[in-house]
């Protein structure tokens, strides 16, 4: 009889003074370059982060072609696609997909990529609602505020900082367990350490400054892919070709089969347990999209209401190609080279034993493929992508969670008059407290040994009954406040009972390890998401309200409401809300005058421009629809389940054709993305 497998630890190729210096050097690096351009943005440019609406909002100005050339006569270019691409790639997109790979298989990539693309397509429906219903919005929790009251702003206000909770303790647990993991450096230091530099450049750009940040985080990621790739598939001794690679794997199913996977091969789509990873996945996506104020702030509220749409087609099309080229590379290296020995290039990490059950939670798949694959130059190659990724997404955590504490707490309970001037403060106060939180937080959950992965899993499980009901608040008329507390607090309550109960009965006891197993998460998700709507939607059908929305168009800016004017576009040519009441001040007199006489022909023009907008919106509103729904039965239904139900297992060159359209895909996506950038530089 075999006993229990052994397992070793996870051999650092890079000293701890690497770790650090990536961890610090490279963040405070960031923070002087941010400190640089908003020095320059102050002096040149009619954007200044000391204006809460560009602060928080950028002025509500990104464009699918955003021209960052305003703050950076260089014309550095960032555009809405590479905005979201970055964002929506946290260290969990890189890490987890590559551990799908690894344990699932070529199924694990795609299920991952679908996870992530077909919710954005979707919520692009619900920008388009933001920005014909609540356009001066700054946060979703003031949309449900301004429609249903205290109450149900209480209610969703827990829901949003659960959110941004959960993905802190994500970025954080999975960033800090690749630097101890390659450099060795203790993963509490790495909890506190990675947030500061983030706080210190957001502290001084607002929301703008960390589009630079998602333009050199994208810019990096997709060389990085190109660089695994062509290592991999090309001139690494260890591997070397896609045939190559092919057989490993085939090797690999025969020593270490895989449960539910037709033949135990990791070269098929016919996986029970991939496919009940991908919907985990979908429904994780659509709680990490909706409930988070981080996306709301950047892909709905900052937008360009005309590019709304645009700039979530391309971005959601484009990070496809990330988690499914970069694991189906690097997490399927993993598994094909368990057993490398060769001293050149360097052996499996933990040989001769396989990644440990928390070795792989935690994520360190791809670290372990980068460390063979490429020896030290490797492992500082992931090190810097996975830094890059945490930089990027908790960047817009912080404005995220700084708005939600200014404008949802601070101005709604505590200063209902506060200006523009204190809400930047406040929110400048909030971001350094929470980057100390976050540290502590990801500390706590570390010491409970909670990780990338249980967090991952769980995350559909808790935040899954607020989707439909926060959705609906901005999109659908006949809601009514008994419905959203019916399918928010109705849901949770049947989504924890199935959590637990089908954790006993599936696998025998409830603790924490089974609770983030993916059958238990996938009774959660899938029953808090679905009951949730039956309630939200049946009660509201029983006494449906008639909502005009008129009070969410209301919500205005800041500078509006310390009285700037609202005719034209003067509030994106305020340095501060103080000057621009100073300056409205000192002009009040001869705007008088000059405008006495003509109010009625400024109002009918007011009136024609808002009925062409909400008619353009509406247009974008269905093209959004059209477009999500096509993508979803493509990625969900025409690749993925002819292959599951067929039970087909790759041959050589099925599977030298799906590594093609991975790379193919990658390419294309980096040459759309800046094509992109250079037609906005020529506008």
């Amino acid at each position: 009889m075999s006993s229990e497998p052994s397992y070793s630890e996870f051999k650092p190729l890079l000293a701890q003074s690497v770790g650090y210096g990536v961890v610090v050097g490279v963040g405070f690096f960031f923070a002087a370059i941010m400190l640089i351009l908003t020095t320059l943005q102050r002096k040149f440019f009619k954007f200044s982060p000391t204006s809460s609406e560009e602060f928080t909002s950028a002025s509500r100005s990104v464009k699918v072609e955003f021209a960052f050339s305003e703050t950076v006569s260089c014309q550095l270019m960032i555009n809405g696609s590479l905005v979201y691409v970055s964002a929506w790639t946290w260290s969990a997109t890189l890490l987890q997909s590559s551990t799908a790979a690894y344990t699932f298989g070529v199924s694990g990539p795609w299920w991952y990529g679908v996870g992530g693309t077909i919710q954005v397509a979707m919520f692009g429906m619900v920008a388009s609602k933001v920005k014909q219903n609540a356009n001066g919005a700054h946060t979703f929790l003031e949309i449900v505020k301004t429609r249903f009251g205290t109450s149900a702003h209480i209610l969703f206000t827990f829901y949003g900082f659960l959110c941004i909770l959960m993905v802190c303790g994500s970025l954080l647990l999975g960033g800090s367990a690749t630097v101890n993991a390659l450099t060795g450096m203790n993963i509490v230091a790495a909890c506190f350490l990675l947030p500061v530099g983030i706080a210190v450049y957001v502290i001084f750009g607002g929301l703008r400054a960390t589009f630079i940040c998602d333009w050199s985080h994208t810019i990096i990621l997709f060389i990085i892919i190109y660089i695994f790739t062509f290592r991999a598939y090309g001139t690494s001794p260890a591997i070397g070709s896609v045939s190559r690679l092919y057989d490993l794997l085939e090797q690999a199913s025969i020593d270490t089969p895989v449960v539910g996977n037709q033949g135990g091969s990791y070269l098929t789509m016919k996986s029970n347990q991939g496919l009940v990873f991908g919907a985990v996945t979908i429904l994780s996506g659509f709680t990490g999209v909706v409930c988070d104020q981080g996306y709301w702030q950047r892909e709905a509220i900052a937008s360009h209401p005309e590019s709304t749409t645009k700039a979530y087609m391309l971005g959601g099309i484009s990070w496809f190609a990330v988690p499914w080229a970069f694991a189906s590379c690097l997490g399927l290296s993993a598994r094909a080279l368990l057993t490398n020995a060769s001293p050149v290039p360097p052996n499996f990490p933990t040989y001769p034993s396989p990644l440990s059950p928390s070795q792989t939670s935690a994520g360190l798949a791809a670290p372990a493929a980068a460390a063979v694959l490429m020896g030290k130059g490797g492992a500082i190659t992931v090190l810097l992508v996975v830094f890059m990724a945490v930089t990027s997404a908790a960047s817009a955590e912080l404005i995220g969670v700084s708005s939600l504490f200014s404008y949802d707490i601070y101005r709604t309970y505590f200063r209902p008059n506060a200006t523009g001037d204190e809400i930047v403060r406040v929110s400048h106060y909030f971001i350094c407290f929470w980057a100390v939180w976050m540290g502590c937080w990801a500390t706590i959950l570390h010491a409970g040994n909670i990780d990338l992965g249980w967090l991952y899993y769980v995350q559909g499980s808790v935040l899954s009954p607020a989707v439909i009901p926060i959705g609906l608040t901005v999109s659908w008329s006949k809601l009514t406040k008994a419905g959203i507390f019916c399918g928010a607090i109705g849901g949770a309550f049947l989504g924890m009972l199935a959590w637990m109960i089908g954790c006993w009965k599936l696998y025998g006891q409830i603790n924490i390890t089974n609770l983030a197993q993916p059958y238990s998460a996938l009774c959660s998700s899938l029953t808090g998401l679905f009951f949730s709507g039956i309630l939200t939607v049946g009660v509201s059908l029983l006494d449906p309200a008639d909502y005009d929305f008129s009070g969410t168009r209301a919500i205005a800016t800041l500078e509006d409401t310390n009285g700037s004017n609202i005719l034209g576009d003067n509030t994106l040519d305020r340095a501060s809300d103080t000057e621009s009441q100073k300056e409205k001040k000192g002009s009040s007199e001869n705007e008088l005058s000059l405008k006495q006489p003509i109010p009625d022909v400024v109002e009918v023009g007011l009136e024609k421009d808002e009925e062409t907008r909400i008619r353009s919106l509406k247009m974008v509103f269905r093209r959004a629809l059209i477009y999500s729904s096509i993508l979803t039965v493509i990625v969900v239904i025409l690749v993925p389940l002819p292959m599951f139900f067929s039970h087909y297992i790759f041959s050589k060159k099925f599977y030298t054709f799906w590594t093609a359209c991975s790379i193919i895909w990658a390419f294309c996506e980096w040459d759309v993305l800046h094509r992109l950038a250079l037609v906005g530089v020529q506008k």
